[in-house]
């Protein structure tokens, strides 16, 4: 997709974050956008964000306070999409996602059931909702694209977010099957695999509903403000979006918006290709043991690791049992375990 004047957009997660910078940047480049949001206070504020980064009018803008996992709200947002700008967005991006950090053997189903709910349960929400639609009006007539925010997390898993690690393996593979599925339709598909991101995804532990607080992890204040910290070092979001917005123009099923983007993913299939035999298993573990000398070594000079913005996990984690169980869970290994 490379004509976006004149058409629509559909953006989750838009009220802050990622999803509001992908909203200011396909603003600007002429389109209508419609922002989805949980918060309504959020939503008034993005509004005025956007047209004052877009120079676009106020009623180009439509905020639509929902949630995301109410199947029956996200179709009345589509159909108030259809009702105001007179049609099914033609650039449909899932963006909204939470995250959470602590052992996987420490997981509790809340754990589970609220950020897969909100990242994989939603987007497939979002595309039986949205995708036929879009199907009806545009197939084949006019140029027209869907996408996630997925995340490098999804590329493999993790000890420390296994939920949301898995959430977004199943959102790359979904974007997959759907950028396959499309291709008569003359509709393309992307998924965007960022790693930090300067946004507010620190604080959605701060708002995890009541039905969901059921956790396993230690989420203390001290835990959240480091997290604010560590994402304030995050990728700047209108940069990142103008990254995405050149994917999807170039038509790449996965937009990794770094340079060293074609490295990341070779080293991923490389870990991959080991696993699968007993002689590549040796390789993977002793990287992993040289990998854990290096850090060892770099933390015990007080140095942190040698990957930019992960230096503030790596020198204050341990300190505030940065994705580690509660105190109270008793079956984890004492070094999953946070100890004050």
């Amino acid at each position: 997709m490379k004509d976006f004047a004149g058409k629509i957009a559909f953006i989750t997660g838009a009220a802050a974050g990622a999803g509001l910078g992908q909203a200011k940047v396909f603003a600007k480049a002429g389109m209508k956008v419609a922002i989805a949001d949980i918060r309504q206070d959020s939503l008034d504020k993005a509004v005025s964000e956007i047209v004052e980064y877009a120079g676009c009018k106020k009623e180009d803008i439509l905020p639509l306070q929902f949630d995301l996992t109410d199947r029956v709200a996200y179709a009345a947002a589509a159909d108030k999409t259809e009702e105001v700008f007179g049609g099914p967005p033609h650039l449909f991006i899932q963006t909204a996602g939470v995250n959470s950090f602590g052992p996987a053997e420490a997981s509790t189903f809340d754990d589970y059931d609220w950020v897969m709910g909100v990242c994989l349960n939603a987007v497939v929400n979002g595309l039986v909702i949205m995708v036929p639609r879009i199907i009806k009006a545009y197939a084949n007539k006019t140029e027209c694209h869907i996408a996630c925010t997925s995340s490098m997390g999804g590329w493999g898993g993790n000890a420390r977010t296994a939920p949301y690690s898995a959430a977004k393996a199943a959102v790359n593979n979904l974007m997959e099957s759907y950028y396959a599925a499309l291709k008569p339709y003359g509709i393309g598909a992307t998924a965007l695999c960022p790693m930090n991101i300067n946004s507010e995804i620190w604080a959605t532990e701060l708002r995890r509903p009541e039905q969901f607080k059921n956790s396993g992890y230690n989420t203390t204040p001290e835990v959240i403000e480091l997290l604010k910290e560590h994402v304030s070092m995050g990728i700047d979001p209108i940069e990142l979006a103008e990254r995405f917005k050149k994917g999807i123009e170039d038509g790449v099923l996965f937009c990794i918006p770094y340079p060293s983007a074609y490295e990341i993913v070779t080293r991923e299939q490389e870990r991959k290709r080991n696993y699968v035999s007993a002689e590549g298993m040796v390789k993977e573990r002793a990287y992993d043991d040289y990998m854990a000398e290096i850090a060892a070594e770099r933390k015990k000079k007080g140095e942190g690791p040698a990957t930019g913005d992960a230096i503030v996990l790596f020198k204050k984690g341990d300190q505030v049992g940065f994705a580690k169980a509660r105190q109270d869970i008793d079956w984890v290994a004492d070094s999953s375990k946070f100890k004050k």
